[in-house]
Parts: C-alpha cells; sequence; structure tokens
C-alpha cells in the first residue's frame, strides 16, 4: 500500500462516531444473510466487486474505522482500485465516483449516516435506479460494512492506545467493555437473524417516515 495512503488512513486518534452495544447486536442481526447476498453475488457477479468495494469504502469513510479503511482499503488495491480512488473516498470526496454509481454511493453514504436505519425511500430510489435485486446487494455491502465499522471502531481505539496514542474521549473500559459485550451478543444476535428468515422476514429496517428531520 502507498505511504502516505497508510499514514492518511492510521492517523487518526479521535472518533468520528461510536456505536452503542443494542446498535451492534441489532446490525448482526442482518449481517449473515446479507453476507450470503455478497457470497452469492461473487458469483454471479450482479454487482461489479469493485463497485462494492467502493460502497463499502464509503461507508467505512462515513463511520471512520481505522481498521475497517486500512483493510479494504489494501483489499481494493489488489482489485485494481487506484491509491487515489481509494484515497478521495475514505475522504468523502467524488472525483472519481462514476455517473452510473452516484446514486448507490449516496445511498449507502445516507445508510451509514443514519446508523444502518436509511429513509424507506431512499431505498425506493436505489430499486427503482438499479432494480430489486441490485438494489438487495448494494444494501448487503452496507450492512456488512456498518457491521464490521461497529467491531472495529473500539479495537482501532485499543490498538492505537497500545501505541501510546489513546483515542481523544476514549477509555480503556469502553474499547474493551463494548468489544467483549458485542462478542458475546453475536450467537444470540445471529441466530435470531437465521430465525427471522426462516420465518420469512425481510433482511431489512428502514424508517419509513418522509422528513428528513
Amino acid at each position: 500500500m502507498n505511504i502516505t495512503l497508510a499514514k492518511s488512513i492510521s492517523s487518526r486518534i479521535e472518533f468520528k462516531r461510536t456505536f452503542s452495544l443494542w446498535e451492534m447486536c441489532r446490525a448482526v442481526v442482518f449481517a449473515p444473510r446479507a453476507m450470503s447476498k455478497l457470497i452469492g453475488n461473487k458469483k454471479s457477479k450482479l454487482v461489479d466487486k469493485n463497485f462494492v468495494k467502493r460502497l463499502q469504502l464509503a461507508v467505512t469513510e462515513v463511520n471512520g474505522c481505522v481498521m475497517c479503511s486500512y483493510g479494504h482499503a489494501k483489499m481494493a488495491l489488489r482489485q485494481g482500485m487506484s491509491n487515489e480512488e481509494i484515497s478521495s473516498l475514505l475522504s468523502g470526496g467524488d472525483d472519481f465516483i462514476k455517473n452510473d454509481e452516484a446514486k448507490a454511493i449516496l445511498f449507502v453514504q445516507h445508510f451509514a449516516d443514519s446508523r444502518g436505519y436509511p429513509k424507506k425511500y431512499a431505498y425506493d430510489a436505489i430499486v427503482k435506479e438499479y432494480g430489486e435485486k441490485e438494489a438487495s446487494i448494494i444494501l448487503s455491502a452496507a450492512q456488512m460494512m456498518i457491521t464490521g465499522n461497529m467491531y472495529g471502531i473500539p479495537l482501532s481505539a485499543f490498538q492505537s492506545r497500545l501505541k501510546g496514542k489513546p483515542y481523544k474521549d476514549s477509555s480503556l473500559f469502553y474499547e474493551l467493555g463494548i468489544e467483549i459485550a458485542g462478542i458475546l451478543c453475536l450467537p444470540i444476535a445471529i441466530i435470531y437473524g437465521l430465525l427471522m428468515g426462516l420465518i420469512g422476514l425481510p433482511n431489512e429496517r428502514f424508517d419509513k417516515s418522509t422528513d428528513d428531520g
């Protein structure tokens, strides 16, 4: 990885945002079926893998997870994305966003900004633009990324603490406590999510209000 890009990613020493244990457990509920969708997409190639990677980089930019940014940037480089394109996505820029991907990028940014509870009309617009199958993969990419961010953010802060650069307004209790508690809730949340699938409930959660407040 380009040294400048790596330093830019690892230079964060404060939270962009944090998540509660309840938000973590709620996100994990959607993760198993979201992962299944993305695995299926690798075989069907319905949505280009680089497009999926750009979506995930856009989500992690909003949430500010160092570990996820670094890991997904490395994967994106292996898939052929340039340092400039990755840097742009991780800084919230739109210099390299393709016209046919712009609406999807904006949606996943909204998804992240709404903490995984996007407006229903925003998703409907994605369905209209890309079709139901493609939209479900776009949503799944965002669901998996925000789940990874929720676990990666406190772990990133803990790793920074070990390097002698503790995050501003963080504590060892928060970093380890939220990580351990999140791991403990994983089995229950995953089982609940799978049961939701078995009884036919959709793998999505939307804010159906029409206001933007």
